[in-house]
């Protein structure tokens, strides 16, 4: 009897425990003095009462309140994750993440840290409940730490009462990877839960957003410098769009994945499904930060009780070399082949057509530094070498164009006899140049030829990712992707120009571009007006045009007008030399057919 009533009270404690557990779970108390989690995040956000009206206006989102039952601490915590490729840094306030630094590349003398946040917190993948203009959720999240590389953010909250969900935020690092994880739970138990605002997209149950800008730090966006780039990849095709200053731009569509590019690295947002709605913007500015650029997506009401959407994020540099990983599947992530992630990486627009002589460049550049360890020691060689494979052309250039010197008097005088007959002057040119065997495009045929090479060179020297922090004089150009500076008087600046560098470099651009034209001018060219102004002017005007370019390009144009010019002085000797043989050998023959003299008779 005794062994039947300790069964019995056993087994109604654990029937008393399991039917708790299940009314804690479908018909939780609401805990007593909850505050509305909209009125908490307006004061956490700093909303003050001229937009407080717009904040409080959605009442469905102001019934939103934090489970008090299972308070987390209230102090801030940090939970770091370090992999062979990335540190990162996320608090327990909002689960987000304060800071995501790369191992292998450096800013100054820390590592370059991708979440550039200015004078505030940062807070990048932050999450508001409504759309992207509602304050987002700052409130302290519980942690669970579930391996070295995954971590889980917590915290359950209120809808109206007896209505409760849990919202978790959970993310995942691999080893060797910039690419992470982060999957987004709302778990309303058995109902599904109201998350249904208005927002600029018609209506979400939450906003993620990533901003204010990513890092590096910057001065300015200058498209020379650093820029940004807002990219989409829709039906298999890269498409750009366009983000005005202070502006948002919609991409209400569905896509395979979102970028923002800056000029070395760039932040793909790649979701599990085509659901969302996305939101370009660069506003509001923030204290700290030059200009903004931010990245909102939205998601549409929830359909069920419980929802994860899964979120892969690429944040690093913006290289072939990092993004071919993913095209290929060699990454953690196998099945993002389709989504040609490199294209993120790659020159768009017009000079896209020179795309296959940029890597050509590139892969020269990369082995002249193999060879000597300076990058500025490889642009020379690289320009030595194209010089040398351009010589042949170069030396049939300038002899056509002694030889349309030798002509141009038959040429004035064709032009004299048929100047009222335009038809037939075309005909006696060119049966002129047939007879002479001239061909009239073989003069400007190097310069041709030279102009793709220099946008190509300015496009690989604008945006090589090595050339980064790539130092060729010590004290002197620490930088070969930035302009040189001797002296640097900011904040002042010279007026109108806006200058507050000295540099060196545009004023040897300048000096090496007048003797250039110099020793390459013909001397039918000394008493051209036109010939004149294209000698002396353009490079002043160019001097101010190349003032703030990077060092590389200036390195690389200086020693092409250098080379170009011993080029030069070779040739003019070598045509001077055979000018003088067709001179006696014209001398020779006519020595050889002049008629005797007649004697003269006695």
């Amino acid at each position: 009897m005794e062994k039947k009533t300790i069964l019995a009270i056993v087994l109604s404690i654990v029937v008393m425990v399991i039917y708790a557990a299940v009314m804690q779970k479908f018909y939780p108390a609401k805990p007593a003095g909850t505050k509305p989690v909209v009125e908490q995040l307006v004061q956490e956000a700093g909303v003050t009462d001229s937009n407080k009206t717009q904040v409080e206006s959605n009442t469905a989102v102001q019934s939103i309140a934090a489970n008090t039952m299972d308070e987390p601490a209230e102090f801030e915590e940090f939970v770091t994750i370090s992999t062979n490729y990335i540190d990162t840094t996320l608090t327990n306030f909002g689960g987000d993440m304060v800071s995501f630094k790369l191992k292998e590349h450096k800013d100054g003398q820390d590592y370059v840290d991708m979440i550039f946040a200015g004078e505030n917190d940062p807070h990048a993948f932050s999450i508001a409940f409504g759309g992207k203009n509602m304050p987002y959720i700052k409130s302290p999240f519980h942690i669970r730490r579930i391996s070295d590389y995954q971590v889980e953010f917590y915290r359950d909250f209120s809808l109206e009462e007896n209505e409760y969900f849990t919202l978790r935020k959970k993310y995942t690092f691999v080893p060797n990877e910039y690419m992470f994880e982060l999957d987004i739970t709302i778990d309303g138990g058995a109902a599904v839960p109201k998350l249904n605002f208005n927002s600029e997209v018609g209506s979400s149950a939450y906003t993620l957003a990533f901003g204010p800008q990513l890092g590096p730090k910057f001065e300015a966006l200058d498209e020379r410098q650093d820029y940004r780039h807002y990219f989409t990849y829709i039906n298999g095709k890269r498409k750009d769009s366009k983000v005005n200053a202070n502006q948002d731009a919609l991409v209400n569509t569905s896509i395979s994945w979102a970028a923002i590019a800056g000029k070395y690295f760039t932040l793909i947002a790649c979701p599990d499904a085509t659901r969302y709605s996305y939101i370009f913007s660069t506003k509001p500015d923030e204290a700290g930060v030059p200009s903004a650029s931010r990245l909102f997506i939205e998601r549409p009401p929830l359909t069920s009780s419980t929802q994860t959407d899964v979120f892969r994020f690429y944040l690093g540099p913006k290289t072939s070399q990092a993004l071919d990983v993913y095209d290929t599947n060699r990454s953690y992530w196998k099945d993002l082949s389709e989504l040609r992630l490199s294209d993120a990486a790659s020159t768009g627009g017009f000079w896209s057509i020179l795309n296959p002589l940029e890597f050509i460049l590139k892969k020269l550049l990369t082995l002249f530094y193999k060879l000597i360890p300076n990058y500025g020691v490889a642009i020379i060689l690289v320009t030595l070498l194209v010089k040398l494979l351009l010589f042949p052309i170069t030396k049939k250039g300038s002899e056509g164009t002694l030889r349309m010197q030798a002509i141009a008097p038959k040429i004035k005088e064709l032009q004299e006899k048929y100047k009222d007959n335009p038809a037939k002057l075309n005909v006696e040119m060119a049966a002129l140049y047939k007879k002479e065997g001239y061909n009239p495009v073989s003069g400007c045929l190097p310069m041709l030829i030279q102009i793709p090479i220099f946008f190509a060179m300015y496009n690989l020297f604008n945006n090589h990712f090595d050339l980064r922090g790539a130092i060729f004089i010590s004290g002197w150009i620490p930088d070969l992707s930035l302009p040189e500076s001797v002296y640097n008087f900011a904040p002042a600046k010279i007026p109108l120009l806006g200058w507050s560098d000295i540099r060196i470099l545009p004023f040897i651009y300048v000096g090496s571009q007048l003797l250039y034209g110099k020793v390459t001018q013909t001397p039918d060219q000394q008493g051209n007006t036109q010939m004149k102004f294209m000698l002396y002017a353009m490079p002043v005007i160019f001097f101010f045009v190349l003032y703030n370019v990077p060092a590389g390009l200036l390195v690389y144009w200086i020693m092409s007008n250098i080379l170009t010019m011993i080029q030069q002085v070779a040739i003019n000797k070598y045509l001077a030399k055979k000018k003088a043989a067709h001179k006696d050998t014209e001398e020779s023959v006519h020595k050889i057919i002049a008629p005797p003299k007649k004697k003269k008779r006695r």
